[in-house]
Order: structure tokens, then C-alpha cells, then sequence
């Protein structure tokens, strides 16, 4: 579930209105749509819940989904809301609360009051407590001093940094208040609301609006860091997280309105503050648009007629220049993502030295050559579980595969190359210094590049990643690449009629397959007659839409290539006719400050053209930099005479024994050849006669990004 809209509400306990002017320990709601983000100042808990309601409204209306936080606990330690209500029920709990809770429009109130009445049905005087009252509330105490709490002091997430238990009612932090009077509003939201509203990670359903709890200190120093001058606090930590919780990845904000115990509730982003923090500066971030691609970029030098191959992919590769922005996402949603920066170990893997077997820890220097007896000390090391005392010298240690090697362990001697009365332990002596460890930054220290910019994440990189502690990586953001089909022949798509004359469209589906197979954001324009007006809307659209446009058909010179005298016409075309078989024609052009690659109708030829040109082509603009198809030579299962002048790439694919066999016809129509190979034959520009065993270049798909 993806959400449009985030509020973020910085609440208040007060009892009499805040001051006309803008003020600090007020209401402050942050709203985060779109790339902007608001800060709004509320006087009285009355109209801030009516701006709430009124935003609400408004959201659903227009048929975005609302994420909204609210900086006080959602619940209480276990067992209260049984102990009060009879059932576990957190939402029976909120109901009971706002029953007991009366709240004017002028902010007075009877907190204190409603928890007196609530400490009577316990014994003792708890569990709330704090009253700066002048009168005495009986059964209320005024501090902590004498006080019994027939419950948990805490939530199991109270443990972040500055939380505050929420039976404290008064002072400093004084979060009990603003729950009572909080909870009791948010109850006010789910009569109001219905079946549109729901509690995570109480609720699970999804529903227009979504409430969450939040704890802006979760992010302190960025808040403090990203805060414009002389800005008040309380707005600049609803206006920053409203912005970070924006800028997650849909998938991982989701994910994280789900954590949590559905009894105690839960803070969100607990656990992931290194994401919220780099979400939070990102989205603060001016945006950066890189520089487009020159009009003139794909012209070739006149008189220019064929270009060889290797030519063609240098005048390329010349030309072009990542395109694409970048943005910051939680490191376990960023595979396939492409780095914009470096990654840089926040700690050495393995942190610390540890035992990479299970076995026996003990200083080698008390070791000899022969048998060896050696004390066993009491305790273990394990992984997660390390011995804190000093292993004596002379002495071993029982441990396990990963442990921490405790003071006064340097070496470790295998389990199976050892017997134990479990009061000693023995085994045949030497043993080499240091057997059988591992040394603290063997694999990467810390401040060190794990990755460099332009690596393409994969699964083993993640694991990497985690291993370092880096939460949140720096990624380009996906090139959109539009692709359009054209030609009066085309039928749309394979589910409509194709009368005799016609034929279904095959390369559309081809080519967005291929961009989202190398990482790409596909966006289809659709197929488009042979009519110049509809061809200049639809190239319009894709200039709006896309950072490079794939056409196919239209390119050439013929009386129906409507797309190149188009792009000739109102654009800056660039008409590349390469020393290639299949293919030779290739429309590169700019329209309104977008590239298009115009490639043959034909789909043998547009695969190629494809997979030889737009590929490396692409990887370039994304960020991920110019990636040549890696071949291997193998030896020829085929036999061909080939004249001199073209570079050629045969539809093949390997035998059993390894070599490569090559499809039955060499016809551009045969689009079943595509199908049936596993790879392309690469034949160079000069004459060539290969006959069965002759060494030939294949290269596989994957080599090419398609698998």
C-alpha cells in the first residue's frame, strides 16, 4: 500500500489555548504531498482536530491515501487495557478512555481527574501518577515518590532515546498527558471516519486514512540540522519527518506501519533511523536535474556514409551522459537500483576477531609442540553471547563458530581435533599461531568503499551492505524509457483481430520487456498509425513522460517513415546507417530535449539493434556506465561463407559439446530464431569462411541484460 499524503502532528497537554503567535510546546501539524511540504500552527486541541477532519475529507475526496502520525503512545504497558476493559484490545482501551475524557474547546480538561479515577480500580496508588495542580486529586500522586505501579514501567518500544513512560502525567516530557487528551480525539476520528480509518499496527486493513504513531526525537539531530533559522522546533520536527516518511520507498513506509505489538503498540521508524534520517535529507535535498543531452549530440561528420559497428558504439558512447537523478533508498529495497555515490563501511566485517570453527580458545603461547592439556575455564563464547572475562594464559575456552574471541585468546583448535572431561581439554600439539580465527576487517574495515558508484545492486551486494551497517544507499533514479510502434499494418495487440494484411504488434511487447529487464522504468506510448500529427502528439507525450524514447518502424526513407521525416523535420535527426546485419538503419534524433532511438520495424533487426546499441546506450544514461556484451569463443557447429563490408550477429545458441549451432535461416522474418537462441554469433566487418570447428565469438543474452 502506497500513501499520498503524510501528516505529521506534534500534539499538546496544555489546558488553556496556545498564544495568537506561533509558539513552541504547541500544536503543529506538517503535511507532506506531491514535493511539498506545509507546517500549520493550532491553538486548541478542538481546531486541530477540525483541520485534521477537514484535511481528511479533502484527501479522500480527491482519492489519495492519508498517512497520518501523531507523536504520543497509541497504548499502554501490557495487561492495562485487560485489567481496565476486560480484553487485550488496545481500540476497547481507546473507547474507554475517551469515555472518562472531557476536552472543551478551550483546552480544559479533566485528565487528571479521569486518571485518579482510573488509579481506584488498582490497588496501590498507581499506575498514574503527576498532578501540578493547586488542589490535591485523591488517589493521584503529585510525584514518583512513594508510588506503586501495578504495571510495566514502560512499553516494550519506550525504549528509544528521551521516551517517557507514559504514566507520567506531569513535568518535564510529560507524554501521559497528551496520550489521555490524544487518544481520546483519535477515538473522536474513528466514529467520525468509520470504515475509511484504521490504527496500524492495531488494524491491518487498508483504508483511506491510516494512523500511526510517531516520536520526531527518533531523529533529532537531522531535525536540528535541516531546521531553517530561528524556526521552532515543534515545526521543524513535524515539517522534517512529514518529509521523510514522503520520501520512503512505498513498499518499505508500508512495511513499517506494520511493526509492532498489537497489544503495546509501536513507534514508527523505530529501527530504522539511519533510513528516516537519509529520507529526511533528501527530501530537503534541492532537486538536481542533470543536464540534457546536446540537439546536436548524435550528428556525424558529412560525407559520412556506412559506419562501422565499433564506430557507431564509440560516437555513442561519446555522446551520452547519465540523465537521471538520484534519490536515497533503505538499502534492503534497492536491488537492481544502480549507486549514484560510493558506499562506505560504517564498521570492519567481522567487527571484532572471532573463531570461524566450533572448537577451543587459548593463548598459542602456552602452547608446544606433542600433547597438550589445558585447563577449561567456566562459561562459553558464543555468537551473540561473548565471553566478557580474560581467559587465563595456560587456559582454554569452550566456543563456538563466530563468537568474539575473548582477552587472552588468539588461537583456536578445532572440536573434532580435540577430547574433554569437560574439566580439561587435550590435543597434539603445534598448532598454528592464530588457527582457525578470524581477523577483525579481514573482509572490509571500516571506512572503507564497499561499492563504487554506477554498480548495479544485486542480492550478494545487499548481504554486503547489511554486513557494514550501511541502512540507506545513494541510487540514480530509474531511466523511464518510453516505447512507441508505428505503421498502418500494426495491430495494437495480439487479443484483437488481424485481418490478412495485418499483423500483431510484436515489438512493443519486446522492448518493454527488455527495459524493464535492464532495470528500467518502461512507460508504453502505445502504438501509433502512419499519420504525422498522431506520430508529433504521441513523441510529445514521450518527451513529457520518458528520459529516452524506443520506436520501431518508420525509420528509414521510404514514403511511409513518417517518424524519421518527422524527427527531420521538427526535431534534430540523425540518420546512422551502420555496417550491420541485421539492421543498418538507425534513426538517432532529439525531440524537445528527449533521445530517440528510431529502430527497424523488423523485429529480428530491432532485437538486434536493440541488444548491440540501445543497451550499452541506456546502461550510460541510468548511471550504471557503458557495459560491453561479454563473449567467449567456442567453435563453430555451422558452415557460411561471409562476404566483407558488414558485421553480422547470427540467431545461435551452444550444443551439448560447447559449441555454437546457429538457426536454420538467416531471414530477418524468422521471428521463432529469437525464441529458439540462447545468444548471438558475432561475425567481424571482413570476409570469413567458417566451416564446422572454425572459432567463433558467441555471445549469450545474459551478456546482453536479457535472461
Amino acid at each position: 500500500m502506497s500513501f499520498d499524503t503524510v501528516v505529521v502532528t506534534d500534539w499538546s497537554g496544555a489546558s488553556t489555548p496556545s498564544p495568537a503567535r506561533p509558539s513552541k510546546d504547541s500544536i503543529w501539524i506538517g503535511v507532506a504531498r506531491g514535493g511539498g511540504i506545509e507546517a500549520s500552527y493550532q491553538r486548541t486541541r478542538d481546531a486541530a482536530t477540525e483541520a485534521l477532519c477537514a484535511l481528511f475529507e479533502a484527501e479522500i475526496a480527491a482519492g489519495r491515501r492519508v498517512l497520518a502520525g501523531f507523536d504520543f503512545p497509541f497504548a499502554y504497558p501490557r495487561g492495562f487495557a485487560g485489567a481496565l476493559t476486560g480484553t487485550g484490545d488496545p481500540l476497547a482501551l481507546w473507547a474507554e478512555i475517551a469515555a472518562r475524557i472531557k476536552d472543551g474547546a478551550d483546552n480544559a480538561n479533566n485528565r487528571l481527574d479521569a486518571a485518579a479515577e482510573i488509579n481506584r480500580r488498582f490497588a496501590g496508588n498507581g499506575p498514574f501518577w503527576g498532578n501540578t495542580l493547586g488542589r490535591d486529586i485523591p488517589d493521584l500522586p503529585r510525584t514518583k515518590a512513594d508510588y506503586a505501579n501495578p504495571f510495566a514501567e514502560r512499553r516494550g518500544c519506550d525504549g528509544a532515546p528521551g521516551a517517557q513512560p507514559v504514566w507520567k502525567l506531569a513535568g518535564a516530557g510529560s507524554v501521559g498527558s497528551q496520550a489521555l487528551l490524544g487518544i481520546a480525539r483519535l477515538q473522536a476520528l474513528r466514529a467520525r471516519f468509520g470504515a475509511a480509518l484504521s490504527v496500524r499496527p492495531f488494524e491491518t486493513r487498508e483504508t483511506p486514512v491510516t494512523l500511526v504513531e510517531v516520536f520526531p526525537s527518533l531523529i533529532a539531530k537531522t531535525v536540528a540540522d535541516l531546521a531553517e533559522p530561528e524556526e521552532i522546533r515543534d515545526r521543524a520536527q513535524v515539517r522534517v519527518l512529514a518529509g521523510a516518511l514522503r520520501a520512503l520507498e512505498p513498499a518499505h513506509l508500508d512495511a513499517m506501519t506494520r511493526e509492532g505489538d498489537p497489544e503495546e503498540g509501536w513507534i514508527l521508524g523505530l529501527g530504522h533511523e539511519a533510513v528516516l534520517e537519509a529520507a529526511a535529507r533528501a527530501a530537503a535535498a534541492p532537486a538536481l536535474t542533470p543536464p540534457r543531452l546536446r540537439n546536436d549530440c548524435f550528428a556525424m561528420p558529412q560525407g559520412v556514409s556506412w559506419v562501422p559497428v565499433d564506430e557507431a558504439l564509440e560516437k555513442l558512447r561519446a555522446a551520452l551522459h547519465p540523465v537521471t537523478g538520484d534519490q536515497t533508498l533503505p538499502t534492503e529495497l534497492a536491488e537492481g537500483r544502480i549507486l549514484s555515490a560510493g558506499c562506505i563501511a560504517r564498521r570492519s566485517n567481522p567487527p571484532r576477531p572471532n573463531s570461524a570453527v566450533d572448537g577451543y580458545g587459548f593463548a598459542h603461547a602456552a602452547t608446544g609442540a606433542g600433547p597438550q592439556r589445558l585447563p577449561l575455564v567456566k562459561g562459553r563464547a558464543a555468537a551473540g553471547q561473548p565471553y566478557e572475562d580474560k581467559v587465563p594464559k595456560g587456559a582454554a575456552i569452550r566456543i563456538l563458530t563466530g563468537a568474539i574471541l575473548p582477552e587472552g585468546v588468539d588461537t583456536v583448535v578445532l572440536e573434532e581435533d580435540t577430547a574433554t572431561d569437560g574439566v580439561a581439554v587435550v590435543f597434539d600439539g603445534p598448532v598454528k599461531p592464530g588457527a582457525n580465527t578470524r581477523k577483525a576487517g579481514e573482509d572490509v574495515t571500516e571506512g572503507a568503499q564497499a561499492l563504487p558508484a554506477g554498480h548495479r545492486l544485486r542480492a550478494p551486494d545487499l548481504a554486503l551492505l547489511s554486513a557494514l551497517g550501511i541502512g540507506a544507499v545513494e541510487v540514480f533514479r530509474p531511466l523511464r524509457v518510453g516505447v512507441m510502434s508505428t505503421g498502418d499494418e500494426i495491430v495494437p495487440g495480439a487479443a484483437l483481430p488481424a485481418a490478412p494484411h495485418q499483423i500483431w504488434d510484436a515489438n512493443r511487447p519486446m522492448l518493454l520487456a527488455l527495459a524493464r529487464g535492464w532495470g528500467c522504468e518502461a512507460v508504453d506510448l502505445g502504438h501509433v498509425r502512419d499519420d504525422p500529427a498522431q506520430i508529433e502528439e504521441r513523441l510529445n507525450e514521450g518527451a513529457a513522460k520518458a528520459d529516452v524514447i524506443l520506436t520501431s518502424g518508420g525509420a528509414s526513407a521510404g514514403d511511409e517513415d513518417h517518424v524519421s521525416s518527422l524527427l527531420r523535420r521538427k526535431g534534430s535527426l540523425s540518420s546512422w546507417r551502420i555496417a550491420v546485419k541485421p539492421g543498418r538503419p538507425l534513426a538517432l534524433a532529439m525531440w524537445q530535449g528527449t533521445p530517440v532511438f528510431g529502430l527497424p520495424g523488423n523485429p529480428v533487426a530491432a532485437l538486434v539493434c536493440a541488444l548491440v546499441f540501445a543497451r550499452p546506450a541506456l546502461s550510460l544514461m541510468a548511471g550504471a556506465g557503458w557495459q560491453r556484451p561479454q563473449g567467449f569463443t567456442v567453435p563453430a557447429a555451422f558452415s557460411k561463407t561471409k562476404k566483407p563490408g558488414r558485421r553480422e550477429f547470427l540467431r545461435a545458441r551452444l550444443t551439448d559439446e560447447g559449441a555454437a549451432e546457429v538457426f536454420r535461416s538467416e531471414g530477418s522474418g524468422r521471428i521463432s530464431g529469437l525464441s529458439w537462441a540462447t545468444g548471438l554469433v558475432e561475425l567481424p566487418d571482413g570476409a570469413l569462411e567458417v566451416t564446422p570447428g572454425t572459432p567463433v565469438r558467441f555471445i549469450p543474452y545474459a551478456s546482453f541484460g536479457l535472461v
